[in-house]
């Protein structure tokens, strides 16, 4: 890896540093929309939501904030130290953790509200959440506290050490090596087979329940009545698949660049495939905000309120007489 600032870009990267802004914004707004509880979702269901915005967030703040800016506008600041810069590697890839898997668990959680009625009403609660997540989070926090010591400094001045220099012997001794295709394995590698099955279970499942509430109902005779528990479930699931194909596709970059399937072509080639997974990787932390407006209407409805509030206020004011 070499130095922590080598690893970045050579050049700012203005889309990749915009979308994150963006994004450091519309999770805020989400956070606090989805915390209200007045979207119409589940507490379940908002529960995980907020989670994966507030991981979402986390990212945005250690990748971009406490990393790329601090490399690319300010020479040298206290987050060079090394002890600094070892424990913000660890939080931005204990954060990207979270982010991943927390929508592994929000897809589970789906699952087994549509696909297993039976277990439905003991797991499917807020109660399982909160426990899920706060679980996943310490687990995947504990896994990455190894990197902090897989770092040296990289200068030493006036016997202050600077910056994060990966160590030599993280390349060859075997507990390193095995730790390291441990988390590329774990994140995204499995999350992706996860996602991918359980949407593929999903969908046998509600293929199977329609053709037979069709049949119940009548409706294999071309008889078009509304089904008030299949317009529910067509809701949950597009948003479920929106999440999900939504991570599938803009992780998916990543997951070629590690399996080694373009490391054998040109070294510009290379670059700019690093360039467009650090761009897209930033850009998923902020459209899951932008699924909840197309998908959900009064999620569109409370950030209308959210918008209109300040101007409202405003007129509010200045039309209020005064004394």
């Amino acid at each position: 890896m070499g130095k922590l600032k080598k690893n970045l870009p050579k050049e700012p990267h203005v889309i990749s540093i915009f979308f994150s802004f963006l994004s450091l914004k519309v999770n805020l707004l989400a956070i606090v929309i989805l915390s209200r509880g007045k979207c119409g979702l589940s507490t379940c269901t908002t529960r995980y939501l907020v989670a994966m915005a507030t991981a979402d967030l986390l990212v945005i703040i250690t990748e971009v904030i406490l990393r790329q800016l601090n490399y690319y506008y300010f020479p040298v600041t206290f987050l060079d130290l090394t002890p600094v810069c070892r424990v913000y590697i660890v939080l931005i890839r204990a954060a990207t953790d979270c982010s991943v898997w927390f929508t592994v668990t929000f897809t589970f959680d789906r699952f087994v509200a549509i696909c297993c009625q039976k277990l439905k009403t003991k797991y499917c609660t807020k109660k399982t959440a909160a426990v899920v997540l706060a679980t996943t989070c310490i687990l995947l926090c504990s896994k990455n506290i190894p990197f902090y010591f897989m770092y040296e400094p990289a200068e030493i001045i006036d016997n202050v050490s600077f910056f994060c220099y990966f160590k030599p012997s993280s390349y060859t001794e075997p507990e390193w090596v095995g730790f390291d295709w441990f988390d590329k394995v774990l994140t995204p590698l499995i999350p992706f087979a996860l996602i991918l099955l359980l949407n593929a279970l999903t969908v046998r499942h509600i293929l199977v329940a329609s053709r037979v509430r069709k049949g119940l109902r009548g409706q294999s005779k071309g008889e078009n009545r509304s089904d008030p528990e299949m317009e529910s479930r067509r809701k949950s699931v597009i948003l479920l698949f929106t999440i999900s194909g939504n991570f599938i596709l803009l992780w998916l970059v990543y997951v070629l660049y590690y399996l080694n399937i373009v490391h054998h072509v040109d070294g510009d080639s290379v670059y700019i495939f690093e360039e467009v997974e650090i761009m897209l990787q930033n850009l998923s932390c902020c459209t899951n905000t932008c699924i909840y407006v197309v998908t959900q209407s009064k999620f569109r409805e409370q950030v209308k309120s959210a918008v209109k509030y300040p101007v409202t206020s405003i007129i509010q004011l200045m039309n209020k007489p005064n004394n």
